[in-house]
């Protein structure tokens, strides 16, 4: 029997009355349950009633020490399960567990215990599997500690800090022990010293351990009965190779990701006649497989994956194995001939991984039909020395597949439809990056076994049929992306959790019956299409959707307000569409939202001051009509990367919470309503990629600390570029093979990898006089500021030139600055674009500037800036009069008025600080005031003396002043002194 409640979030109570009345109960799992404690006086103290009671899993809730004297009472228990539960490291109450004389399997992993707990276990002497997996054992442990479990068989020390295994020459404890699994620990090679203390030992685990040092061959020749070897992660000696040939009854062997390199020795590990399964894969080797590989016939699982193999495969020993059920050469350098004719005798063969390499023509032989059949066929990513590039031949003989994946290869042909008409079974038909053509077709008759389909990118065409869900009743997983698929989508897909149907043809609107059929649906991608209509014009019932992609279509109406009751939503993109009306506030219900995209439709009214999600990573209402101010709804989220409110409406300031937003890369509120000044609060956005403020009415000066902003890629961050998302599953191999698998539970995870969709952020920024679209990894480099089109007033703060050099863009054009140009700026050594036009600047261009060498775009034109242009060098002889234009008292190339006189060196002022020279050199001035004085005195004596007319008249003129000054100052004196005496 197996219960589970869901009854409070916060836990229920275990009521033991509800199972009394099961007389003949023998198996009970209440794991994973939530369970906090017991209802007074209905314990597991009860259950001593349940006299055939053999088998109780408990794992994964929240009981503690107070748990172990009432189920010590269930004397019939031979199974107790208490993994995962609140003990925290707690022994007490164990010495009971003596009573249980029946006991042959405790599991006590996830329980914080440390190396005491072997102690207070000593009292179950019945004991044949004891789990202490991942818990808190450390340090050296004796073999002595483990005197009392005289039948123990099956030892588990995983995931622990454990690093001696201390044993003693015939201590005649844990004689028999069969399994032991020390993984996940800090064990030297020497440890296989003390193992040899086992005889009856037949699995040993030591994976991902510090295995390093040499070993010795006669302690291998001692495990004569060892099975089966884990060493999995662990850096080994390679010599092991060439010594383990002495473990003659060895049968399983996996050193995968141990650090190997070099060729494979031809001898040693040949020489393991009853070797089934060996590992090899994600190492170092290289060259060819040793001839000697033909000696291990009975070798039924080979993983060579993931080396640097090369060679002509068909002069392998591969095909002399003729024992082989798995096999996988994939991500090595091997040449496969395209037919694979030289595994066509390996009749026993089900598994077969060939992907990542080279794929070389073959003649078919029309005559060569292959003695297997194939459950699993993966051939991807491979280069094709092929001018026609079919799906390999043999296929056609296939009936059995349960996978198919072609993935990545660019195939040729029409839709390989053969393939899933002849295998009936087949569950995973993945074919996508390809170059098939024609019609998706599928079977006349149903498909119950079908759960992934993925045909993404490719060139299929046509309507999707639609009899899809009726042929493939339990899909799950449908990818069509990017291809021409054409028409309406069908009214029914069946029970589908995933649906890509991006970047088609596709259009008309979405259909009522497969709104309300998906009850399973978490991933709906719809971009790219032409749809339209409402997007959902009645209450669907997709309560489980996560992923809501609808961008790049034409959809229409508002925005349903009960989207805000699919509360596992995480991604919301529908940008590009028509929408219309306001944000529904029921949309503050996702309090899982990561990433909400809403730009370029035509939505008004307020942001909604109730987003408080601290998930929130992107947020981008950019190009609606939204007005009031920024919302306060962010503050403190130090989650958020990208903030786009671009090109709304919006009023008011910039808010001074702005700088708890700690993790912001990202912040564009271009083309808006918004003043006041820059707060120094931004300054604290020190890891920033772009800033742009554009076309607002800032005003005030520009905040100095601008330059604390690190622009600095190496930092870690969130990222920005596209974060894709990929759906893995897993699947026992047993399920695929003749015979179990011991080094090998499940098929590697790669090949049921589903390439899923991206969520990319693009951002729109202006720089080089062009607006461009940044997205992907591109977007991680770029770091640009835009503070243009304001009312920004003063100097242009020294403290930007210190900004970091990885700075790529700079605009503070069409503002109302004022002072020199810094020649700090010249330190910004991969600025790119630097627009400082349109202001009040004066004074000279720093001739530094030219050691900007990576300017594409430089312009101070319409300031009133003076003195000769930079030189003609790097990358300022690519800059043309434009660069310079609206100020006349500039000169020199590439402007058309010359210097025609050059100010000697001691002439010019510099500032102490460099920032170039004043306005007008003041000593000319004064020389040239006091010259133009004298001569015009001199001129005007000159004329009096030669023409007597102007003299009568001009000393005529000085008789009329004197006698006017006369007369009004005795007029007025005499009004005064009348005035005085009154």
């Amino acid at each position: 029997m197996s219960y589970s409640s869901r009854e409070s979030e916060g836990g229920w109570y275990f009521n033991a009355s509800l199972f009394l009345p099961f007389k003949d109960l023998q198996y009970l799992d209440l794991s994973v349950n939530n369970i906090h404690g017991w209802v007074p006086n209905e314990g597991f103290e009860r259950f001593s009633a349940l006299s055939k009671l053999e088998v109780l899993h408990l794992e994964a809730n929240y009981f503690n020490y107070n748990i172990l004297s009432s189920l010590s009472g269930i004397a019939s228990l031979k199974e107790l399960y208490l993994g995962e539960n609140d003990f925290n490291g707690s022994i007490q109450g164990f010495e009971r567990f003596s009573l249980l004389s029946k006991l042959e399997v405790l599991h006590l992993d996830d329980d914080n215990f440390n190396n005491s707990i072997l102690q207070s276990l000593s009292g179950i002497a019945s004991l044949k599997e004891l789990r202490l997996s991942r818990n808190n054992l450390n340090g050296s442990i004796h073999i002595k500690e483990f005197k009392a479990f005289s039948n123990l068989e099956e030892l588990y020390l995983n995931d622990n800090k454990i690093d001696d295994f201390v044993t003693t020459r015939d201590s005649n404890i844990l004689t028999k022990l069969q399994l032991l699994d020390l993984s996940v620990n800090d064990f030297s090679a020497r440890v296989l010293e003390s193992l040899t203390s086992f005889p009856l030992l037949k699995t040993l685990d030591l994976s991902n351990n510090n295995l390093e040092g040499p070993f010795i061959t006669k302690e291998l020749s001692k495990l004569s009965n060892l099975e089966q070897l884990k060493l999995d992660g662990s850096p080994i000696d390679k010599s092991l190779l060439r010594k383990i040939g002495v473990m003659t009854s060895l049968n399983g062997l996996a050193v995968s990701d141990c650090g190997l390199n070099g060729t494979l020795p031809d001898r040693g590990w040949c020489e393991l006649k009853k070797l089934q399964e060996i590992d090899l894969g994600h190492n170092n080797f290289e060259g060819r497989l040793p001839s000697c590989m033909a000696n291990l016939t009975s070798l039924r699982v080979l993983d060579l994956s993931y080396n640097h193999f090369n060679g002509n495969i068909v002069q392998s020993p591969l095909s002399s194995l003729a024992s082989l059920e798995y096999l996988s050469f994939s991500n090595n350098n091997f040449f496969i001939p395209s037919t694979f004719s030289f595994l066509f005798n390996l009749s026993n063969l089900k598994i077969l991984f060939s992907d990542n390499n080279i794929l070389a023509l073959e003649p078919d032989s029309l005559t060569l039909i292959p003695t297997f059949q194939l459950k699993l066929f993966s051939l991807s990513n491979c280069s094709i020395n092929i001018h026609n590039r079919i799906p390999p031949r043999f296929l056609h003989y296939q009936y059995d597949l349960r996978v198919i994946k072609l993935s990545h290869n660019k195939l040729v042909g029409q839709f390989p439809y053969w393939l899933l008409e002849n295998n009936t079974k087949l569950e995973y038909f993945i074919v996508n990056n390809n170059s098939f053509t024609g019609l998706f077709m599928v079977p006349y008759d149903i498909r119950p076994n079908m759960f992934c389909i993925d045909v993404s990118d490719n060139y299929l065409h046509g309507p999707i049929p639609t009899n899809l869900g009726l042929i493939f009743p339990n899909l799950e997983f449908l990818k069509m992306s990017r291809n021409k698929f054409e028409g309406n989508i069908p009214s029914s897909f069946g029970n589908l959790v995933f649906l890509d149907l991006s970047e088609n043809h596709f259009s008309g609107t979405i259909p009522m019956h497969f709104i309300m059929g998906c009850h399973n649906l978490e991933s709906l991608i719809l971009s790219n299409n032409s749809f339209s209509g409402q997007i959902f014009p009645t209450n669907s019932n997709w309560t489980r959707l996560e992923n809501l992609h609808l961008d790049n279509n034409h959809f229409s109406g508002t925005l349903p307000t009960w989207m805000g009751n699919m509360t596992h939503l995480e991604k919301i993109v529908m940008a590009k569409n028509n929408f219309e009306g306001p944000i529904p506030i029921e949309l503050c219900k996702l309090v899982d939202l990561e990433f909400l995209d809403l730009s370029d439709n035509n939505l008004f009214g307020p942001v909604p001051s109730c987003f408080n999600s601290s998930s929130i990573s992107f947020f981008q209402l950019n190009k609606n009509h939204l007005s009031g101010p920024i919302p306060s709804s962010f503050q403190n989220n130090s989650n958020l990367l990208a903030l786009n409110l671009r090109d709304n409406h919006l009023t008011g300031n910039i808010p001074s919470w702005i700088g708890s937003l700690s993790s912001l890369r990202i912040l564009l509120l271009k083309a808006n309503h918004l003043g006041g000044q820059i707060p120094n609060q931004v300054c604290l956005l020190q890891n920033l990629n772009i800033l742009d403020l554009s076309y607002n009415k800032f005003s005030g000066l520009i905040p100095h600390c601008l330059s604390n902003i690190t622009f600095d890629a190496s930092t870690p961050k969130g990222f920005l570029g596209v974060s894709s998302m990929t759906i893995a599953f897993t699947s026992s191999l047993s399920s695929y093979l003749n015979t179990k698998s011991y080094i090998f539970k499940y098929l590697p995870d790669d090949i049921y990898e589903l390439e899923g969709f991206e969520n990319v952020e693009e951002v729109q920024f202006t720089t080089k006089t062009r607006t461009y679209s940044y997205k992907g990894d591109i977007l991680e480099y770029m770091f640009g500021i835009d503070l243009s089109c304001n009312n920004l007033a003063g100097k242009i703060p020294l403290e930007l030139g210190r900004m970091s050099s990885n700075i790529r863009a700079l605009n503070l054009s069409h503002n109302n600055l004022s002072g020199p140009i810094p020649v700090t700026f010249s330190n910004l050594n991969q600025m790119e674009s630097l627009d400082l036009s349109y202001n009040n600047l004066n004074g000279k261009i720093p001739p530094q500037l030219t050691e900007m060498t990576f300017l594409a775009i430089f312009t101070v034109a319409h300031n009133n800036l003076s003195g000769t242009t930079p030189d003609r060098k790097n990358q300022f002889i690519t800059f043309d009069e434009s660069s310079y234009e609206g100020n006349p008292l500039l000169c020199g190339p590439p402007l058309h008025n010359s210097c025609t006189k050059m100010r000697p060196p001691s002439t010019i002022s510099m500032d102490i600080k460099g920032e170039g020279g004043s306005f007008m050199d003041m000593s000319v001035f004064y020389i040239s005031f006091v010259v133009a004085y004298i001569a015009v005195l001199l001129g005007i004596v000159v004329v009096l003396y030669i023409n007597p007319y102007w003299r009568r008249a001009w000393f005529n003129l000085i008789e009329v002043c004197i006698d006017t000054c006369y007369c009004f100052f005795v007029v007025h004196y005499h009004k005064l002194f009348n005035f005085s005496l009154a």
